[in-house]
């Protein structure tokens, strides 16, 4: 997938050499027993390799040391296998990271280093680690030539990328590449304890599978990114984030903020009647009753978990 323009805020930051992500790796390892059987989204485990952290639990011809790089376009989809035209399981958004466990060829296959997700990308559109400062926390930013609205717009940066400032005059922050307004960013480690708030800012941003930005989003990628900004690490897909926070019982009453899991799908309670959630049916995000969510089920697809935070 070529470089797009509107992903160049990343391409040029100047960072260290990539490096192991900063996470136990063993030194001496054994393995005693069978090799587990670990979940292949999650763990970077392959018949011909297999991240070093993983020695002592299963067993596998290599074993390697993840190096860490960034992303350097704004969206970078993240594939089950080294093709282009191959399902995207996520995206690597400008400025994340992503854990290089094996490099073959064109292609890069590893983890995200914010939640551990496994899949394919493009080796060159990985780089150096970028010390991002700011992310684009509204479903788009501008990058401008100069301080000024006024001045030409160089890129549109969506939902979730990360930069890194070289200046800041208190509403312009400077990059290497351009400006962006701050009204459109936030500073990394800033908490949003609002999270359907923050959710709520990506209504109508279309509807993509394995979608993680303001670009197009999916479920339960609008759950981990609203999730993230109230300092809540939640995992990739919606089946792994029903072991947040604790079950509610079913029929009691819901409210705002509760997660509703239904098959193959999640979305956040906006009140105690309505469901804010990225979705296929609409193409979108949008704000329903959940009623009207329920009526749309097959046959056997009602509510398969409520989880409150």
């Amino acid at each position: 997938m070529k470089a797009s323009k509107a992903s160049s805020p990343a391409r040029n930051a100047a960072g260290p050499r990539p490096s192991p992500p900063s996470r136990p790796s063993p030194d001496r390892f054994s393995l005693a027993g069978p090799s587990a059987r670990l979940d292949p989204r999650i763990h970077a485990v392959r018949k011909d390799v297999a991240d070093v952290a993983l020695a002592d639990r299963v067993f596998a011809p290599h074993y390697a040391l993840p190096l860490l790089h960034s992303g350097l376009e704004a969206v970078t989809p993240m594939r089950a296998a080294p093709a282009h035209d191959a399902t995207a399981v996520s995206e690597l958004l400008g400025g994340e990271g992503f854990a290089v466990v094996d490099a073959s060829g064109d292609w890069a296959w590893g983890f995200s280093s914010h939640d551990g997700y496994v899949g394919y990308v493009p080796a060159d559109l990985l780089g150096p680690v970028v010390a991002s400062t700011h992310m684009v926390t509204q479903p788009a930013a501008l990058l401008f030539a100069d301080r000024s609205i006024k001045a030409p717009v160089l890129a549109r940066l969506p939902w979730g990328v990360r930069l890194a400032a070289t200046g800041d005059d208190g509403s312009f922050l400077e990059t290497a590449e351009g400006f962006v307004h701050h009204r459109h960013l936030s500073a990394i480690g800033a908490i949003e304890p609002d999270y359907v708030a923050a959710a709520a800012r990506l209504a109508g941003a279309p509807y993509r599978w394995g979608g993680r930005s303001g670009d197009g989003i999916d479920c339960s990628g609008l759950v981990q990114q609203a999730l993230a900004l109230a300092g809540i690490e939640a995992p990739r897909d919606s089946d792994l984030q029903q072991g947040l926070g604790t079950a509610i019982a079913a029929g009691a009453p819901l409210r705002r903020g509760d997660l509703v899991f239904l098959p193959g799908h999640v979305g956040i309670m906006a009140d105690d009647t309505h469901m804010l959630h990225a979705n296929a049916f609409w193409m979108r995000v949008v704000t329903e009753p959940l009623a009207d969510i329920l009526a749309r089920q097959p046959e056997g697809g009602g509510i398969t978990a409520l989880r409150r935070l």
